[in-house]
């Protein structure tokens, strides 16, 4: 609500194909420009718990608005920071409808943690100006930041979409499985 109010974020009714290609052309919304007050109309109406499947306010996305839509880093060009979501939460069920984006709850989540560095692999670096700007517009302090390159094994599949497999269809005792390599797996193998 904070950065509606202050200019720094704008809901968004464009099609997902539309706006994805507007921002791979650096062509800015139609919506980047409506008024403070408009925005944070619809942002209540999206917030409400009540909302129906049919009301045409789910089809608002909530966007950061960045200083320029042309960015070289197409990641700086008005992201996407909240949508609403469908599926069934594994943990909250259908509670909730609207969800922030991984990139928009990374920065706050870490300070929540009270995080000081952080490791990521180098597939981030793209990100990592927008995870300042989100620093920045909400007024959390700077977090270090160490990229590493992603570690390959050979033999070895190391994707948690492909490790779910196994543990869906109980080929493994679970994620902790010894014969995983997940930190809990070597954790338990010793």
């Amino acid at each position: 609500t904070r950065l509606i109010t202050e200019g720094k974020c704008y809901c968004d009714n464009t099609d997902v194909e539309t706006m994805r290609d507007q921002r791979d052309k650096g062509i800015p919304s139609k919506c980047r420009e409506q008024s403070i007050e408009e925005n944070l109309e619809i942002w209540n109406k999206m917030r409400d718990k009540l909302i129906t499947k049919d009301s045409l306010v789910r089809k608002y996305v909530v966007r950061g608005k960045f200083p320029n839509v042309k960015d070289k880093n197409k990641c700086m060009r008005d992201p996407v920071f909240y949508r609403f979501v469908d599926g069934v939460h594994y943990r909250l069920g259908d509670k909730y409808k609207l969800y922030p984006t991984y990139d928009f709850v990374c920065p706050i989540a870490d300070n929540m943690c009270n995080v000081t560095h952080l490791l990521r692999t180098n597939e981030y670096a793209d990100r990592i100006p927008m995870y300042r700007w989100v620093e920045q517009a909400i007024g959390l302090p700077t977090i270090n930041i160490y990229e590493y390159s992603r570690l390959n094994l050979s033999y070895t599949v190391l994707s948690k979409r492909k490790l779910k497999w196994f543990v869906e269809n109980g080929h493994v005792d679970g994620w902790d499985d010894p014969r995983f390599p997940t930190l809990r797996g070597i954790l338990r193998r010793g």
